[in-house]
């Protein structure tokens, strides 16, 4: 199996032992919020992308970021502790933001399919103030 492979089946194997660990400990809404992140995510971004309201380079800049985030490789490859997926969560995060200072953070309020907890968690990372 080629290194970037190991790389994935390791952070799904993090991502699965962070939910478990919030059901163990009893926090099952929380368990659910993180499952449901990264599919929210990529629903919020599919989402934005399609809104006309968006200017086209901001929408040429989300498209960028999944096409990134596809590849086989990154600037710090996943493997790497920490660092591997760290690159990617700070290109979401700046995207989001460039992206949102535009369109206003009622953008990403209407976009959002997930819970308002989350919401509130993204809206803070991106630097938005929660409504």
């Amino acid at each position: 199996m080629p290194a970037w492979a190991w790389g994935l089946v390791a952070v799904i194997a993090l991502y699965a032992l962070a939910v478990l660990g919030l059901v163990l400990l009893g926090r099952r809404a929380d368990a659910v919020a993180v499952a449901r992140f990264v599919p929210d995510c990529v629903v919020l971004i599919r989402r934005l992308a399609r809104d006309p309201r968006l200017a086209r380079r901001h929408r040429w800049l989300l498209l960028a970021l999944v096409a990134y985030l596809l590849l086989p490789f990154d600037l710090v490859p996943d493997f790497v502790p920490v660092a591997g997926a760290l690159d990617d969560a700070i290109l979401v995060v700046w995207a989001l933001r460039v992206v949102l200072r535009a369109a206003g953070p009622e953008a990403l309020v209407e976009h959002w399919p997930g819970p308002s907890q989350t919401l509130r968690l993204l809206l803070r990372a991106v630097g938005a103030r929660p409504a």
